[in-house]
């Protein structure tokens, strides 16, 4: 992999992962345009920890504060008053929730691995036949009645719900904040709260994935360090950048800019891969 490539992937990754345009749909594009298929999910791997980087960085002050609730809830267990803390604080509610939110991506990432990696090697029709259901799901969610739930209120329903859309997300072409966010919107959460939430639950994900890929993203780093370090730059900045975007457009706007995105791009691909222009 050239140093350019790399670069150009890892800033591809970094906004399309909080973007709701799919950013393995993206990747798969990007690799397949440069040549670098062999990479596959161990630089797709590495570029998702580069977010992960991005979205701690930017929540930080949140993430601080859901791990020490999460501690003192602990403490709360071992003193059998659980229930009270978890009713009483809502950031303890909140970390018990991101964690129950990545359980069904964490029994896919570990049950389903190789049928999610043959998902990858499929070819460009599968990405890109998801990516236009992406846009279709974008569409539909922004026409939802506007929720309001939030952080004083969500519950186990609306966590389940947000993170069976995430386990599905697993899908290339399938957005992971899109659907996500979609989800959220459509369990009855308030838009900037769905995305903030989103954001923070693809925290586990993101290391649950770095772990079962760790060996082969250790081959990948010794044979191309540099190209895959500027490319681990690239995706933790733009990602940085995409995520207050995001927050900042969501605020005001719809999100039908990107659903129009992804069916325009989806058919583009398929079409192309049917009479192998691509």
């Amino acid at each position: 992999m050239e140093i350019l490539e790399a670069i150009i992937i890892g800033i591809v990754q970094g906004l399309t992962e909080f973007l709701p345009v799919s950013s393995s749909a993206h990747l798969i594009f990007a690799q397949h345009f440069f040549g670098v298929n062999e990479v596959g999910l161990a630089f797709d791997t590495l570029v998702h920890l580069a977010t992960l980087v991005a979205v701690i960085s930017f929540f930080y002050k949140d993430i601080i504060k859901l791990l020490q609730a999460w501690w003192l809830s602990i403490g709360d267990i071992l003193q059998k008053r659980f229930q009270e803390g978890y009713r009483q604080d809502p950031y303890k509610r909140m970390a018990w929730l991101v964690i129950l939110a990545s359980v069904p991506i964490g029994f896919v990432g570990v049950f389903l691995k190789s049928e999610v990696e043959s998902v990858f090697s499929a070819g460009l029709f599968v990405p890109a036949f998801f990516l236009f259901v992406t846009g279709t799901i974008l569409y539909l969610s922004q026409r939802m009645n506007k929720g309001t739930i939030n952080f004083e209120k969500i519950g186990l329903k609306e966590s389940i719900f947000m993170g069976l859309a995430q386990a599905c997300a697993i899908l290339p072409g399938l957005s992971r904040s899109g659907t996500t966010i979609s989800a959220g919107l459509v369990a009855g959460l308030d838009k900037e709260f769905a995305a903030k939430f989103s954001f923070i639950m693809s925290i586990p994900a993101i290391l649950g994935a770095t772990l079962v890929q760790i060996t082969s993203i250790g081959s990948a780093l010794s044979a191309d360090f540099l190209p895959m370090l500027l490319g681990f730059i690239a995706a933790a900045v733009s990602g940085y950048l995409a995520i207050r975007w995001l927050l900042e457009l969501i605020q005001n706007r719809s999100l039908d800019i990107f659903a129009y995105y992804c069916w325009i791009v989806g058919i583009i691909v398929f079409m192309a891969s049917m009479i192998n222009i691509i």
